[in-house]
């Protein structure tokens, strides 16, 4: 049997009924992580495998839940404080015992109802699952050598962290940290949001710069695939023309007036649509 991962999902196999639920077996733990009964599905019998999530109970004892967590261990998340006491803050993340966040681990006073980044883990001295606030020691940094990590123009999933003078910090694909710049954000975006994003540029020094849409000629030629397609399903025309307002522009399609601009001079070279008063028509 696999090692057991604390704070995250686990395959194990139904040991015995009782009662208040069903044992659970899991390697020195064998006959010994209880699955309560309001988690125990109908179907559930002795010796059939179930996936669940393992945490410690009030009492530091292993317990097995189907609920789906909000994060699991080595994940960063943005979650709401539900209450605060002399020890510190506790986490919303969606289980029956709130995710612990103690006074070291926070860079200013956390506060009931607020939501912060952090970053769940396992405590070494207590083996207790507990959050961090202080994001930056637990990103990792891209070395000389990762270049196959991440290449330039590669699909990644962005955490919207913090913002910043220059634009917005992000967490990419739950590992890295990036920056996101002004220059490149066309939509409202706040900390917490969860959005697709492409890597721009890759420092010398380690940094990496991101973008909400692919740079150059291939963002162009793939919106006006994707602006011929909306021709085609909306009776052959649209609305929208040179003259229109950005903000109508990024609420339709989501990308800036320059690239709607640019796409829309490619279909017109290309004789596939042609350009009104009222917009832009399918030819």
């Amino acid at each position: 049997m696999e090692k057991l991962r604390l704070g995250q999902k686990n395959k194990l196999r139904a040991a015995w009924r009782v009662d208040f639920g069903m044992y659970l077996e899991g390697g020195g733990y064998e006959g010994k992580i209880l699955l309560p009964e309001r988690y125990v599905p109908e179907d559930l019998e002795v010796g059939d495998e179930i996936e669940v999530f393992l945490y410690l109970d009030n009492e530091e004892r292993l317990i097995a839940t189907t609920l789906e967590p909000k994060a699991m261990v080595g994940d960063f998340a943005y979650l709401e404080v539900a209450w605060v006491n002399e020890y510190g803050a506790f986490l919303d993340w969606g289980l029956m015992k709130d995710l612990f966040c103690p006074f070291r681990e926070q860079k200013r006073r956390m506060e009931r109802g607020r939501s912060y980044i952090v970053y769940v883990h396992v405590d070494e001295e207590s083996y207790r699952i507990m959050a961090s606030a202080k994001i930056e020691k637990f990103l990792h940094t891209l070395q000389p050598g990762d270049d196959k990590a991440l290449t330039v123009g590669q699909e990644v999933d962005l955490l919207i962290w913090q913002k910043t003078d220059l634009g917005f910090k992000v967490i990419i694909d739950n590992r890295y940290g990036g920056l996101l710049y002004d220059t490149q954000v066309f939509r409202s975006l706040h900390t917490g949001d969860r959005v697709k994003g492409f890597i721009s540029q890759l420092r010398k020094d380690g940094k990496i710069d991101c973008a909400l849409q692919k740079s150059g000629r291939q963002h162009t030629e793939d919106f006006s695939a994707r602006l011929l397609r909306y021709l085609e399903t909306q009776g052959g025309r649209c609305r929208l023309g040179d003259k229109s307002d950005a903000a109508d522009i990024q609420e339709q399609f989501g990308v800036s007036k320059r690239t709607y601009k640019q796409a829309v001079g490619d279909l017109y070279k290309k004789r596939l649509i042609k350009i009104t008063d009222n917009g832009i028509e399918l030819i």
